[in-house]
């Protein structure tokens, strides 16, 4: 593949969750190697404007905003086809959005379940399906966000751990389904950005002690892993990347 077709410019990505965190630094990052993008939030109505007007300030028309509630599956399709009637097409779909809390066993509920299994395993499936035609049409891509708990449990998340084990899987079966149309890749974060409630400082000690390189990762690393997928990578699909640091070779 040629320099110029592996450029982003005047390509269309639609980021779930991509008004804050770690789903902002993937947005800025694409956007800043030329891609156009549409923001997906839930409730962050003012960050996402925000942001969306940051970029449009940069590159005026690249960055439009999109609410939509994900677990409410019967509007994907409407969410997609308002993204696509105003962009005109659709070439990268990251599945960033997601919840994460402790559910231990004893006091899991059927909300929990609906929740937590919803946003990181049923959502992207139902997204990706509503978005394939699309994607199609461009030579497009997907990236799920994976987790590297989805191959070593974490403690007291009973239901979030197989649910991204789940993830990990739909990743392989959507790369072997959509292919050799619609590459489809995952990214597994370890300690990028700590959980904004619920550790103590010991707690993290403990992590990074697991952490072959000694530190947290950035978002950044994140966005740069996705990016590379994303542009500089045509030759692979299937694929998850453990971007952690060296945690998950044997901690």
């Amino acid at each position: 593949m040629t320099t110029s077709q592996a450029s982003l410019d005047g390509r269309w990505a639609l980021i779930t969750g991509a008004a804050k965190r770690i789903g902002a630094c993937i947005t800025r990052t694409l956007h800043a190697a030329g891609a156009h993008i549409a923001i997906h939030y839930r409730g962050s109505a003012a960050a996402a404007t925000e942001l969306a007007g940051e970029l449009n300030a940069i590159r005026p028309g690249s960055a439009i905003t999109a609410a939509a509630d994900l677990l409410q599956i019967d509007q994907l399709l409407a969410l997609v086809n308002e993204v696509v009637g105003q962009t005109g097409r659709l070439d990268i779909l990251i599945n960033n959005a997601s919840s994460f809390y402790p559910t231990p066993l004893g006091e899991i509920t059927e909300a929990h379940w609906d929740e937590l299994i919803g946003m990181n395993l049923k959502v992207p499936l139902f997204l990706s399906q509503a978005c394939a035609a699309h994607l199609r049409e461009t030579g497009g891509t997907i990236i799920n966000i994976v987790d590297i708990h989805a191959n070593r449990p974490l403690r007291d998340h009973t239901v979030y751990g197989p649910a991204k084990a789940g993830l990990a899987m739909l990743t392989r079966t959507l790369a072997r389904d959509l292919a050799p149309d619609i590459r489809v890749n995952g990214v597994s974060p370890g300690a990028i950005l700590w959980p904004e409630h619920g550790l103590t400082e010991d707690i993290k000690d403990a992590i990074i002690r697991q952490v072959p390189l000694r530190r947290t990762g950035d978002p950044a690393d994140i966005a740069n892993c996705i990016l590379f997928l994303v542009r500089d990578a045509p030759y692979i699909t299937g694929q998850i990347i453990a971007v952690d640091g060296g945690r998950s070779i044997g901690w």
